[in-house]
């Protein structure tokens, strides 16, 4: 999946998706993806650090 900035994402398949805070919790993507440590991760507005996209569905 290629995310890029300005796509609606949610997190799916580990913990922080089952959080009752993120549960349905729509959030925008705000940065290329990059590698790190040979994951591929996003920048999420209001989340600091890379999450990794392969717990990111695109959502609308």
């Amino acid at each position: 999946m290629s995310l890029k900035p300005g796509d609606n994402v949610k997190m799916v398949n580990c913990y922080e998706a089952k959080l009752s805070k993120n549960k349905d919790k729509v959030w925008k993507v705000r940065s290329e993806p990059w590698s790190l440590c040979g994951t591929e991760v996003v920048l999420l507005e209001g989340k600091s650090g890379g999450f990794a996209t392969c717990y990111l569905e695109k959502v609308g």
